[in-house]
């Protein structure tokens, strides 16, 4: 029978942390995109962000999607750190809002109203408009289901006449200082084990709902809680990009700095507290009699979600006035590393370390992508270079930074396709789901532009090591002019791929084309004049409209790029 009792346990543990997941996901599908508008245009100021990280965080339930989005913008250059660090104490507020609904959870018989609650949702699931809001209903069913399960499973267990619990935890002294650190320190390793503070919440409120945790070390835990979820994001973070460290480290600090001061003031703070959800802390069952007793413990959950709530708030108001301060700390520890992306292959934004969400991973893989073309144009510099170069040694040193590039943007195409792929396998929006349709072909022909300017580069090289003659002034001049046309269309492309639509004519990507390709055909047929006029040799003629047959596909390449980012198509006239 206690077999079966521990699995029913972990089993209701396991379907509220699923209904809480599916729940968050429905909600980021229906205002995903609305949320990332208002997460960038309400944070003038740090207050601002602060209500903007507690709306957008109680909007779709998850602290870790907010930080998320927070972190992508700061990457993004669209929110400074500062901003970023107001919104992040927001979304402590805001996910309080999730110990509010499981206290309502524990306080009467939730499952009565989740049957119900499957049937309405399996009739939306099956109507497209409606779908988010099914898969929603169902993940908040899940919950209650799982919290109410968890909730009769603890009355089963009778946890108030388990002696050996009793036993466990009348062990620890409750007055001492030691038991509190005790049960922070557990509270934080539970949470880093099971990677749910709401799972945590749930065993919290079980236990002292029965009697068997006393109110402090209840606390404690909670506390603890607060900790673990940041620990774990802060290990993730490790291998991130400095924003994301120092994002995830400004979290880590703002709760280890909550805990410092609220530990001075434990006891008055927490008895504070239970009298403002009319719990009273000098209560015993010998005293009053188990129904009142009993009447007075029901009460416990609440208190639990008014600390959590009245802890964050008290945390953000005295914190939020010292956030250039805090900016400054983070960033004394944090430093930025030393990327050298000329030799190695690195993603810079997708292994952002925190936990992502199918909607908002596509913000991550979108910076990713802006960070490939801009290699690629990079990379295309360096050919403009080895064109000119007559230095033995550092053309060859040239050549192969040429080739190291080639193979990273082999690799970058194939790592974000196959996180775009992971991404697509969640439950989208349509609106996502376009968006990666067109991100994986931007990255098809941002991948082929580095083709191409390896392929220029093999040609210089080829003529080179063939010890062809010369390019005439006149050729070097013609191939100057169309590698300049090339880079203003991959310059404008950037521009695009940055997010700076204001400063974007979709019309002057398609003249250029027009330019290069006008410019092509002109050169075509005065390389056909000289050849024939005997200016140059055949051979040189032929490397020499190698080069700008592929400057010609490179612009291609850019044009198709434009495309997919603005769904504009051209048409060649």
């Amino acid at each position: 029978m206690d077999v079966w009792i521990f699995f029913k346990l972990i089993g209701s543990l396991a379907l509220l942390m699923f209904g809480m997941k599916s729940m968050s996901e429905s909600l980021q599908k229906m205002a995903g995109s609305q949320l990332r508008h208002i997460l960038q245009a309400m944070t003038t100021n740090r207050f601002t962000g602060m209500l903007t990280g507690v709306f957008v965080t109680a909007s779709v339930q998850s602290s870790t999607a907010t930080t998320v989005m927070t972190v992508s913008f700061v990457n993004a250059g669209l929110l400074t750190l500062a901003q970023a660090i107001s919104v992040i104490m927001g979304a402590n507020i805001g996910t309080t809002l999730t110990a509010w609904i499981m206290s309502a959870g524990f306080s009467f018989n939730i499952t009565d109203f989740v049957y119900p609650a499957f049937f309405i949702a399996i009739l939306l699931i099956y109507n497209k408009k409606r779908k988010d809001i099914g898969d929603f209903l169902f993940g908040i069913a899940f919950m209650f289901l799982g919290l109410g399960t968890l909730r009769q499973t603890g009355i089963d267990m009778h946890l108030g006449e388990n002696l050996s619990v009793l036993e466990f935890f009348s062990s620890f002294d409750p007055n001492s200082f030691v038991t509190t650190l005790v049960f922070l320190l557990i509270g934080g390793v539970l949470t880093m084990c099971v990677q749910s503070s709401a799972a945590v919440m749930a065993i919290t409120m079980i236990l002292c709902s029965s009697g068997v945790l006393p109110i402090y070390q209840g606390i404690a835990l909670v506390m603890g809680e607060n900790i673990g979820t940041t620990v774990t994001s802060n290990i993730a973070a490790l291998t991130a990009n400095t924003q994301a460290r120092r994002a995830a480290f400004a979290h880590m600090f703002f709760n280890l700095f909550g805990i410092c001061w609220i530990l001075l003031i434990f006891r008055p703070f927490v008895d504070l507290v239970c009298g403002l959800a009319g719990y009273d802390v000098t209560m015993t069952k010998t005293s009053v009699g188990e129904d009142v007793f009993l009447a007075n413990a029901a009460k416990l959950s609440f208190v639990l979600a008014a600390f959590h709530t009245c802890f964050n708030i008290a945390n953000t108001s005295i914190l939020i006035w010292f956030i250039p301060q805090i900016e400054k700390i983070v960033c004394r520890i944090i430093k930025p590393k030393k990327l050298d992306e000329e030799e190695d292959f690195r993603l810079r934004f997708i292994p952002a370390g925190l936990m992502e969400t199918p909607e908002l991973s596509v913000l991550q893989a979108q910076k990713e992508i802006q960070s490939f073309a801009e290699r690629m144009q990079r990379m295309f510099g360096m050919v403009r270079e080895l064109l000119v170069e007559k230095d033995e040694a550092k053309f060859a040193k040239l050549y192969a930074r040429i080739e190291k590039y080639e193979n990273i943007s082999d690799n970058m195409e194939i790592e974000i396709a196959t996180y775009l792929d992971q991404v697509s396998d969640n439950h989208l929006s349509d609106e996502t789901k376009a968006k990666i349709r067109a991100m994986l072909r931007e990255i098809t022909e941002i991948e082929s532009i580095g083709d191409s300017c390896y392929n220029v580069a093999r040609t210089i090289s080829r003529k080179i090591q063939a010890k062809q003659d010369h390019f005439t002034e006149k050729q070097y001049e013609h191939i100057h002019q169309m590698m300049e046309l090339t880079d203003q269309a991959l310059t404008h492309m950037n521009t695009l791929m940055a997010g700076r639509k204001e400063s974007f004519d979709v019309n002057l990507t398609f003249n250029i084309e027009n330019e290069i390709n006008n410019f092509r055909d002109q050169l075509r047929s005065l390389n056909i004049k000289d050849v024939n006029n005997h200016v140059y040799s055949y051979g040189t003629g032929t490397i020499y409209m190698d080069i700008v047959n592929e400057c010609e596909k490179l612009g291609d390449y850019v044009v198709n790029v434009v495309e997919a980012r603005t769904g504009i198509k051209y048409r060649d006239a």
